[in-house]
């Protein structure tokens, strides 16, 4: 086994930074499918599933329903993140993230072919609950496992550009959720409401596809086998984390509450729009454009967080965003649509774009190899089960004045004064080599 913190020949230089592009473009590609299906169904709870998986009646009753129903898969996310993270830390990365690809991408699919509440009634629901509830569990362990598989192959001094690229398969992923809406936003209502909405859940399968293909080709990490092959892994990864990583895990999940601001213009914000006529079309270009630019600006953050550190880049980013989405609400609120385009990309691509990129190597350098997946995981999944359920308190705080979006702004500022104290707290990571990550905590 070759010793990764020596120099290494030419060769072995050649063949690792294939391996790290490699595992870029699994973690791209991951990325791409879990949030293809994840905001296909934010989409579509925004504004369809109101309508068809629920009794007629209030509006905005139907439409808190539905995104409740959005929420759940945030309640399944942690439980996700155990039982993936303890196989990711026992028995590797590489078959945990084909588990994990192969869930997501059977339930997004199957929820394409569920009946609606006029024919099924309340057992129409039921089933739509379930398969996001499937969905939560594989996105509890998607983004951590990729991460952490990309950051442990990554070259010295470059960890946190090659980890970005799962974060910019996300991006990726919500522009071809959008992609998939626009012809069905497109539709008359009947036609929507009947079959059209149903079209991109079925296309998920090619994602599916082309994802699979290349993560079954990875091999795990030299420094994870390294471990395995001294059996040095521990037998109960859940719990070794929390006896000797407390700090990280609790610096972890304040940190990840800057996902609510992606969380609550993705859903909240699209719906919010739609309701002071704002065409959905339009709100779904904006997230296209923001979302394209931020797959190219994230690795160019995360390259300056390998220069400069983490905390600069990541704290830089959450007050940014905590202070630019008074503005995104203020514009939506009067309508005006080259306003909307030019803070959503501001936000998209520049102040989310920083924090955003810097989380996947950040959080996962904070652990030991040993517990890192489990760690991530759990941690991460805490901010991300509070954003879940963000656009269900913001709809039912903003209610049904529009002029009345103080309140959806400020849930997201004080998301982002939570992800700052989290930063603060913990330990710069950026110039730490490989191997000596986590090591030195008891």
């Amino acid at each position: 086994m070759t010793n990764l913190e020596t120099p290494p020949t030419a060769d072995v230089a050649l063949r690792r930074l294939k391996r790290a592009r490699k595992a870029a473009l699994a973690g791209f590609l991951g990325g791409a499918l879990e949030y293809y299906d994840f905001f296909i169904y934010a989409t579509a709870a925004s504004l369809i599933f109101s309508k068809i998986f629920f009794p007629s009646g209030d509006p905005t009753i139907a439409l808190l329903a539905s995104f409740a129903t959005f929420g759940v898969a945030y309640v399944a996310r942690p439980f996700g993140a155990v039982v993936f993270g303890h196989l990711g830390d026992k028995l590797g990365r590489k078959s945990t993230l084909v588990l994990t690809l192969v869930l997501m991408g059977s339930a997004t699919f199957l929820i394409g072919v569920l009946p609606d509440f006029h024919s099924a009634g309340y057992f129409a629901p039921a089933l739509l609950v379930l398969l996001r509830l499937l969905q939560g569990l594989s996105a509890g362990a998607e983004t951590a496992g990729a991460s952490a598989l990309t950051m442990e192959e990554a070259p010295a001094g470059r960890r946190g550009f090659f980890a970005s690229f799962a974060i910019s398969g996300i991006s990726f992923g919500i522009v071809l959720a959008s992609l998939a809406f626009l012809p069905v936003a497109a539709m008359g209502e009947a036609e929507r409401l009947a079959w059209g909405w149903r079209i991109p859940f079925w296309l998920s399968i090619l994602v599916l596809i082309v994802a699979f293909l290349v993560r079954r080709s990875l091999e795990e990490p030299e420094v994870f086998e390294e471990k395995h092959d001294h059996g040095e892994l521990v037998k109960l990864p859940f719990a070794k984390m929390f006896s000797t990583h407390p700090a990280q895990f609790f610096q972890v999940a304040l940190m990840s509450f800057e996902t609510v601001t992606n969380t609550f213009m993705q859903s909240f914000g699209l719906a919010y729009a739609v309701s002071v006529g704002v065409p959905a079309s339009t709100m779904l270009w904006v997230s296209i454009v923001g979302n394209v630019l931020a797959a190219a600006t994230q690795p160019l953050m995360a390259r300056l967080s390998d220069t400069f550190g983490r905390r600069k880049i990541f704290i830089s980013g959450v007050l940014g965003s905590g202070l630019m989405i008074f503005a995104y609400f203020s514009v939506i609120a009067t309508g005006n649509v080259p306003m909307i385009f030019l803070t959503s990309t501001l936000i998209t691509a520049g102040t989310y774009a920083m924090s955003n990129a810097v989380y996947p190597a950040w959080f996962a350098e904070l652990f030991n190899v040993k517990v890192r997946y489990s760690g991530m995981a759990i941690g991460l999944q805490i901010g991300i089960v509070c954003a879940g359920f963000t656009p269900l308190l913001g709809t039912a705080l903003v209610g049904a004045v529009s002029a009345n979006w103080g309140p959806a702004a400020w849930i997201v500022a004080a998301s982002s004064v939570l992800a700052v104290l989290g930063a603060l707290w913990a330990r710069e990571t950026a110039k730490t080599p490989l191997r000596e990550l986590g090591n030195s905590v008891p």
